[in-house]
């Protein structure tokens, strides 16, 4: 299976997601290298690094579906919950010593693209609707961007 490669039409046009989505990508590829190399505790690794990654993605796009009164959030996180839940599969597979690789290489490139450029399109308008609104708001304590992590990492002290 080749390489995934960033393609324009995947990017939604805010750029922490876009950047989100990137980084998943390469994830994605260095499993695909963890894969030839045969080193099962690289691929292990990659694989650990690459769900905690997705989920904290999730959660933080989630959370700004929530801010900007998203009306299918509900929807998403469905979506989101039922891939979480077919990639513990394949890690669980996968550590029971079961050869998953290719499976799971065609499973995570197929979805995340069709993800991004549906799922993922779908919230953008009132992601940036709302991202304008809070800008625009002086008395917001920092922007969008600020808040939104505020709230998903909590306020620091």
């Amino acid at each position: 299976m080749p390489y995934m490669t960033w393609q324009d039409d995947l990017n939604t046009g805010i750029k922490v997601i876009d950047n989100q989505h990137r980084r998943i990508v390469e994830m994605i590829n260095h499993l695909h290298d963890a894969m030839d190399h045969r080193d099962r505790q690289e691929l292990n690794d990659i694989l650990d690094e690459l769900v905690d990654y997705t989920l904290s993605h999730f959660t933080f796009e989630e959370s700004l579906m929530e801010d900007a009164g998203y009306e299918f959030t509900r929807a998403h996180k469905r979506v989101h919950e039922v891939f979480v839940k077919r990639v513990s599969e394949y890690r669980l597979r996968f550590r029971a010593g079961e050869d998953i690789g290719h499976e799971l290489m065609h499973t995570l490139s197929h979805w995340l693209f069709n993800h991004i450029r549906n799922d993922d399109k779908a919230i953008v308008e009132s992601v940036r609707r709302h991202m304008q609104d809070v800008a625009h708001d002086d008395g917001s304590g920092g922007g969008w961007l600020a808040r939104s992590l505020r709230r998903f990492f909590g306020a620091a002290h």
